[in-house]
């Protein structure tokens, strides 16, 4: 027997049986903690001047926002080239490296 422990929202069809698929649909944790960590990577990101990467950070909470807004899952494609740009310009070990990671995990990157 197996157990499987999911953490977050997690919704999605399942058909047990012979033959049957299990899909599984993982919406990453609390919307207001993902609204936070934007919202700290972008203070962070304005006090180290980089305003490239201060857009960047600002079309992640501004996506967050619209779907808190629209109750409505985030577009995690949009988050994902966000932060995937935001990551190649944050340096290796960095806080603002760090929240960037921790922001991806709270929206189930």
């Amino acid at each position: 027997m197996s157990t499987f422990n999911f953490h977050g929202q997690v919704s999605g069809p399942s058909n047990f049986g012979d033959g049957g698929k299990i899909e599984i649909n993982h919406y990453g944790a609390d919307p207001a903690e993902a609204l936070r960590l934007a919202a700290e990577l972008v203070r962070h990101l304005r006090t180290e001047e980089q305003p490239v990467l201060v857009a960047r950070a600002e079309e992640v909470q501004g996506e967050l926002e619209r779907a808190r807004q629209e109750q409505r899952p985030a577009d995690q494609g949009r988050i994902r080239r966000a932060l995937e740009t935001l990551s190649l310009g944050l340096a290796t070990g960095s806080s603002g490296l760090a929240l960037a990671q921790a922001l991806g995990h709270a929206v189930g990157l």
